[in-house]
């Protein structure tokens, strides 16, 4: 299986309401320095909607400016559709919203 569709398999399975970062994607597909390749990966969703991207953030919390599917407040959309708060600052609280991390 390709690190991309390793990416997707895992990057399907984050629950609506909750994140995950990069560093934890990767730490889960056996490839923990691996975290910036997620981030490319993740900008070739090859299905958007199926494969929720918009779940997946900085170490720290913090939204990507380079969210592939319309930036910055198309994620901040989403992830509040999903029931995940984003601060003023663009940052979602990982100790409440979490999962893998």
């Amino acid at each position: 299986m390709s690190f991309n569709q390793r990416v997707y398999d895992i990057v399907k399975q984050i629950p609506k309401g909750k994140v995950t970062t990069y560093g934890a994607v990767a730490r889960a597909i056996g490839a923990p320095r691996c975290s910036r390749q997620v981030g490319w990966a993740l900008h070739s969703n090859p299905a958007f909607g199926e494969i929720p991207c918009h779940r997946v953030l900085f170490k720290d919390g913090s939204l990507t400016d380079g969210f592939a599917f319309g930036g910055r407040e198309a994620q901040k959309q989403l992830l509040q559709n999903d029931g995940v708060e984003v601060s003023e600052n663009g940052k979602v609280d990982l100790n409440i919203y979490g999962w893998l991390v």
